[in-house]
């Protein structure tokens, strides 16, 4: 062989071989490229042929009140879905399920005509309905379990607990306050498809650092029901805008009710105005009227500007000062600092206050907590307004002394009779006392904080006996008293400002009553306002039998026996209506052991506990609405018995 044919053949096997050491190296790149650079993003697209991921949203603790009653609880529902490419007839498919599901045909077409693999037809679905759409075996169309927040009293507390939306987040009130402690781990459902294409779901829980916690609130769902209905019905009669009552404990300033009308229910709440969700108790301030009497009563009695007995002119009824005059409701001439109270005597007022100075009063109310933040537990708590001494003229100086020119909201207005009740320590309110884990054990507990004393305990006891002479037969507060019970208050009404004029309405008030009961032992104070009442507008009249009948249902409920020689007092005095006497014998009745156990089925609780009371029993009740369902047994002798257990329901 030639020279030259073996370069020919030797520069053959060079070009072959350089196209494929090229071919490979080509090879060897995509295959890196395939493999190391792009493996993520292409190994997301193979997966998104036969994988796809469906959050849920997660469960929720439960909210129970100090009792543990349910105020809000989770409960299993169906969600209907569609896979819209397993569907082939879709309109015959859209016509049966919207007759099941009670929804527009159009709709659910639209649905089942997406582009996506998965959509929602209709979320958390009531049982009946789940079970037609299963029975209707169309493939494509499925049911997965969820969760819905339920609330089983409906609008009792529910501006207190608040809601969730369609995710079960928390929107409002304590649901969304707590959220991240009640919301648990969230759930996701991995879809596959088998060898056929047929997808099917796999539910899976994934860690998130989220566990599952209950609420304990110091709400008491009786007496909460009980101050909702009180409030609801004195809201009725008087024609009124809105109200508020607010029970709490003096002594550690757990909050017992929190009732507000109108009221709305937190399972429909989109049914409802934006305004109907708000907790006025802590976002809405108004002029307190002469309710500030008693606080500027305890400042000047600490400071010893005046005593009990001290008196000054109340001018007829009218007193012109600083370009102004200043009236009374009734005209008076001399009266001592108790008559003042007792007959809420502007004038009085404001001269009392003058002798203390405007300097140091507002500097008491500030220490009542007037004009800032209390520090509770809930959304949107405004401060109020206090006016600055610095800054104030001298007629805002002047009607500051009977609750004109400053603001207030019912929970200040609430703590600062508190303080007056409990000796002179103003506390810090809550509304959660407990917080537990997933398996009941307590990981928090909320325990009563002294902010600061304001009084004297000296000075507390001048205050409540004073206070107790407003709710005698002759003062402001008469419709406020409890038979019984020694009860300590004060009313108000204030006059609204007209934001047309900027001037006070002659028709717009505030009606007030805020007290606290028993005054030897204070168990609860209670404040009650009601917003633009029709006709008489006054505080004693409008607020004080609001006061009375939740401060008498839930002395009972707590079991505090009344006082048998007062009520043996107030009996002498020919009750004025035969209620009323029908009430005293109650209180005083002799423990009746003959016969037997009535049946109080059907009857309402007022019923029943003046029933039991009469016959000597202790009743316990249990639920809302009327007796259905008593232990022991209707019939059975009463010498057997001395405690009878009643449940109730709402009427269907």
């Amino acid at each position: 062989m030639k020279v030259q044919q073996k370069k020919w053949i030797r520069f053959r096997t060079y070009v072959v071989a350089g196209f494929f050491v090229l071919g490979l190296g080509i090879m060897f790149a995509r295959a890196y490229q395939l493999q190391v650079l792009e493996r993520e993003r292409l190994a997301a697209l193979a997966k998104a042929n036969y994988r796809d991921r469906i959050t849920l949203p997660s469960k929720r603790g439960g909210i129970y009140d100090r009792q543990g009653h349910a105020l809000a609880l989770t409960v299993e529902v169906g969600s209907v879905y569609a896979r819209p490419s397993c569907i082939k007839k879709k309109q015959s498919v859209a016509r049966k399920v919207a007759s099941v599901l009670r929804m527009r045909r159009s709709k659910i077409l639209a649905s089942l005509k997406s582009r996506r693999s998965f959509v929602w037809v209709k979320r958390r679905v009531p049982p009946p309905m789940i079970e037609k759409i299963k029975s209707l075996g169309i493939e494509g169309v499925g049911v997965i379990p969820e969760s819905r927040r339920y609330y089983p009293g409906r609008e009792t507390a529910a501006h207190l607990i608040g809601f969730v939306g369609t995710d079960n987040q928390g929107l409002e009130g304590l649901e969304k306050i707590y959220d991240s402690l009640l919301k648990g781990p969230p759930t996701r459902l991995l879809q596959l498809q088998d060898a056929l294409g047929r997808p099917f779901l796999i539910e899976r829980t994934e860690p998130s650092g989220f566990g599952l916690h209950d609420l304990i609130l110091t709400i008491d769902k009786d007496i909460q029901f009980q101050a909702e209905q009180a409030l609801k019905a004195a809201v009725r009669k008087s024609k009124a805008k809105s109200g508020q009552c607010l029970v709490v404990n003096p002594r550690t300033g757990e909050i017992l009710a929190l009732a507000i009308v109108p009221q709305f229910n937190p399972n429909i709440f989109s049914r409802y105005r934006p305004e109907q969700w708000r907790n006025r108790v802590v976002t809405d301030c108004y002029e307190p009227g002469s309710t500030m009497k008693a606080f500027l009563l305890g400042a000047a009695l600490e400071e010893h500007v005046v005593n009990p007995q001290t008196r000054f002119n109340c001018e007829n009824g009218s007193f012109g000062i600083a370009g102004k005059t200043i009236h009374d409701t009734h005209p008076y001439s001399m009266l001592s600092v108790q008559d003042i109270i007792r007959y809420s005597s502007n004038i009085g007022a404001l001269k009392m206050g003058r002798a203390l100075g405007y300097g140091r009063f507002s500097r008491y109310l500030e220490r009542f907590g007037f004009g800032r933040k209390t520090g509770i537990e809930l959304l949107g708590e405004q401060r109020g307004f206090i006016r600055d001494p610095k800054k104030a003229k001298e007629i805002e100086k002047i009607t500051s002394y009977f609750g004109q020119g400053m603001s207030v909201t019912t929970l200040q207005l609430a703590m600062a009779m508190a303080a007056i009740a409990n000796g002179g320590q103003l506390m810090r309110p809550f509304v959660v006392s407990e917080i537990k884990d997933s398996t009941g054990k307590v990981i928090q507990v909320t325990k009563p904080k002294v902010v600061r004393r304001v009084l004297s305990r000296r000075t507390c006891e001048r205050v409540s006996r004073i206070l107790e002479r407003v709710v005698e037969e002759e003062g402001t507060g008469a419709q406020a008293s409890i038979r019984g019970f020694r009860v300590a208050g004060k009313t108000g009404t204030a006059q609204k400002v007209d934001p047309r004029t900027r001037r006070y309405s002659s028709r717009n008030y505030e009606a007030i009553f805020a007290g606290f009961v028993p005054v030897d032992d204070p168990r609860m104070v209670i404040v009650v306002m009601v917003d633009e009442p029709k006709g008489i507008p006054y505080g004693g009249i409008v607020a004080g039998p609001v006061f009375r009948e939740v401060g008498q249902w839930a002395l009972n409920y707590m079991r505090v026996s009344p006082r048998v020689e007062m009520a043996l007092a107030k009996e002498v005095q020919e009750p004025k209506n035969v209620d009323d006497k029908v009430r005293i014998r109650m209180a005083i009745a002799p423990r009746n052991r003959n016969g037997h156990l009535p049946d109080f089925k059907g009857q309402t609780m007022r019923e029943v506990l003046r029933e039991g009371n009469a016959l000597g029993l202790k009743v316990i009740l249990r639920g809302t609405g009327l007796a259905y369902k008593q232990y022991p047994r209707p019939g059975i002798p009463l010498k057997k018995v001395s405690v009878v257990k009643v449940r109730f329901r709402p009427p269907a």
